[in-house]
């Protein structure tokens, strides 16, 4: 079995040793953990949360037992998650194996996420324990209403009051931490931390060989481009979830506006470079959503460089592929999380409806990479900047491994604060 950590690529895996042996030294023996994360499994950045936490650790708290609550591990997941972490125990809701876990483990951790995504959980952990939780890399949204309405306060003041009896906080964007400051949240730890899906290193090289292969792309010959709408259209691919006619709308109104300015940059590459362009999915949704608005869309000319991906793929597979890229850009997050992980380069364009989680390329030192569309100045800059990524690899490679270099930085510090919680 395989025992690769995100810490080990980096060449910092004398500092991931060091602080386990330090950690063996003055803690407890076998501090056990629960593990709130999984949320769902129709997007690879959702998957990615959970092997990316559980990786750090495994570098820096190796005698921790790790159990996982999930919301959600179905459509392979839970085999995944089981092959790469064998000694991961799983606690599923309304099981008596998460009766067990409430009275076993020590800490509960919740993942990266959103929001405060398992709210209510923590309540009922701290309700029915007693014992300590932290938070771990989460946006903190800014209640979207136009009222200031009894229930709105209360929604409010509960999630402070959550984040205030936290251990620890560790926020994936800036703002989400002034934010939440500013409300009057008082953790005693509140910081930047890097969402988990940084340190996520799942692998399928064999599928992404045989899918590159299929499709002549060579490595380091290939951009990957990510499609997104405003609004993840769930009700097209989830079971219950009702049409959201407003959503819909939103959709309609900004798909032109939000993916002209990748076409241009697709463009640019196919007839200025002798790169490829790759047009590829973050969820289940964005296979039509690239067809639609990008594919379908090129000039004839520029198409025979360019490859669309008719199906959805696994985070292990999507990984094999974005590090045999010459870089990414588009407008998802956590696919360009994955690749600076990595050290591949990647371009993030946001927009208002994505919450705050863009602007953690502010943080991590790439700012000269994020674009915001509600922004045309912005989105004039962005078919130059794909160009420069690739007429200009070193530098973009430079920039992508300084960046990755921070990440791991934060992640040793707040896996640091993590181990306190268990000092004897």
């Amino acid at each position: 079995m395989r025992r690769r950590t995100f810490i080990h690529q980096s060449g910092l895996a004398s500092l991931g040793f060091a602080f386990s042996s330090a950690f063996a030294a003055e803690s407890n023996p076998t501090p056990r953990i629960l593990l709130r994360s999984s949320w769902q499994t129709v997007n690879i950045g959702d998957i990615a949360h959970t092997p990316g936490v559980l990786g750090l650790l495994r570098t820096y708290l190796p005698q921790a037992e790790i159990t996982l609550w999930p919301s959600n591990v179905e459509n392979g997941v839970e085999e995944l998650l089981r092959k790469e972490f064998p000694t991961l125990k799983i606690a599923k809701p309304r099981s008596e194996a998460l009766e067990r876990a409430f009275e076993e483990c020590d800490f509960l951790l919740h993942g990266s996420g959103a929001s405060i995504v398992a709210e209510r959980d923590l309540i009922r952990w701290q309700n029915e324990t007693g014992k300590p939780y932290g938070i771990y890399g989460i946006t903190f949204p800014r209640i979207q209403s136009s009222s200031t309405s009894a229930r709105t306060k209360e929604a409010m003041a509960r999630s402070i009051e959550v984040l205030s009896q936290a251990k620890f906080v560790f926020f994936r964007d800036n703002k989400s931490l002034e934010l939440a400051k500013s409300l009057g949240a008082k953790s005693p730890v509140m910081e930047f931390g890097p969402d988990g899906a940084f340190a996520c290193d799942l692998r399928d090289a064999n599928k992404a060989d045989a899918f590159l292969a299929a499709n002549g792309l060579e490595s380091g010959k290939f951009l990957c481009c990510i499609p997104r709408l405003r609004y993840t259209p769930y009700w097209t691919i989830k079971k219950g979830v009702a049409f959201d006619e407003v959503k819909h709308a939103r959709n309609e109104e900004m798909k032109e506006h939000d993916h002209a300015p990748l076409r241009a940059a697709i463009e640019e590459v196919v007839k200025q470079t002798d790169l490829k362009v790759l047009i590829c999915p973050e969820d289940r949704t964005q296979m039509a959503v690239g067809k639609e608005m990008l594919y379908d869309k090129l000039p004839t000319n520029v198409l025979k460089r360019v490859v669309w991906r008719p199906d959805y793929w696994m985070t292990g597979e999507a990984i094999s592929v974005f590090i045999r890229s010459a870089g990414l850009f588009g407008n998802e997050m956590h696919s360009p999380i994955m690749c600076i992980g990595h050290g591949v380069p990647a371009i993030v364009c946001r927009f208002a409806e994505q919450t705050s989680k863009g602007y953690m390329w502010d943080d991590i030192g790439l700012s000269d990479w994020l674009f915001d569309h509600d922004s045309p100045a912005d989105q004039q800059r962005i078919a130059a900047t794909v160009l420069k990524l690739v007429t200009d690899p070193q530098e973009a490679k430079r920039k992508a491994a300084a960046a990755k270099a921070m990440v791991q930085r934060r992640q040793a510090e707040t896996m640091q604060t993590l181990r306190e919680q268990f000092k004897a």
